[in-house]
């Protein structure tokens, strides 16, 4: 059994932190570790966090001591994971119990380097609002106009590291590194399982619209080397497609029910 390294980055998610850090705890997958990075300045939050994760055995834990980012924080954990397979957890979303399991014997079985799955958004009381469906593959040409993968849902194996890692954005960083994968022929592919919840709050750096298009154009203009124009113009396909979007996902949550 191969290890996975669990990376979970902190910034201002108490209301939630102790449900996603037992999602990940609880796995039926044995082999692991997690990697929690605090990157907050707040110190009633880190004293918080401490009593919640109680030091649990295979935790590794990073204290920034000021904010560094999510993408440097990850980055950093990256960095001293001892598991050929990196799991991607953010502090308010959640796993089902055998995530882990399921998805690195996908991902075995098949010869595969990153995968993702389907996941659930809920709200900030748990309730489903909204449903992804994986698809079956990506490419490069899929991803410039719109990003279907879910950070919390990706497991990919180390050794793509040796391709970069998350540029320093507030937000879009994993957009941007997918696209770097998937330019040097990574393949990405799908798993049709209900395996994560990725919640949508209303203090989510994700909900700025601001800052996403300002950190979309970025991605385009400075690490695909776009020029002005057709980063612009990228920038606004792209986001088309996630208000499509979050229009499929309330869709496939009714077909879901029905």
């Amino acid at each position: 059994m191969k290890k996975a390294s669990i990376i979970m980055t902190y910034y201002k998610k108490k209301d939630f932190f102790e449900e996603s850090f037992y999602s990940a705890v609880n796995q039926s997958y044995a082999n692991k570790e997690i990697i929690l990075v605090f990157d907050d300045d707040n110190k009633e939050e880190l004293e918080n966090l401490k009593k919640v994760v109680n030091f649990q055995k295979d935790l590794i834990f990073i204290d920034n001591k000021k904010t560094e980012g999510v993408a440097l924080s990850r980055n950093k954990a990256m960095k001293i994971s001892t598991g050929e397979y990196l799991a991607f957890l953010d502090c308010d979303d959640i796993w089902e119990k055998d995530k882990l399991k399921v998805q690195i014997d996908f991902m075995e079985k098949n010869n595969i380097d990153f995968s993702y799955t389907n996941y659930y958004l809920i709200n900030e009381t748990n309730k489903k609002i909204g449903k992804m469906l994986a698809k079956k593959e990506l490419t490069y040409k899929d991803l410039i106009s719109s990003c279907d993968i879910g950070l919390s849902t990706v497991i990919m194996h180390k050794k793509l590291l040796n391709f970069g890692s998350f540029p320093n954005l507030k937000t879009k960083e994993d957009y941007a590194f997918w696209l770097k994968l998937s330019k040097n022929s990574i393949k990405f592919y799908g798993l049709n399982e209900n395996l994560a919840l990725w919640r949508k709050s209303k203090h989510s750096l994700s909900r700025s619209i601001f800052q996403g298009l300002s950190d979309a154009y970025k991605v385009f203009y400075l690490y695909e080397n776009n020029n002005f124009f057709l980063s612009i113009f990228r920038t606004l396909i792209l986001s088309l497609n996630v208000l499509k979007k979050k229009i499929i996902q309330k869709i496939n949550l009714l077909i879901e029910k029905n």
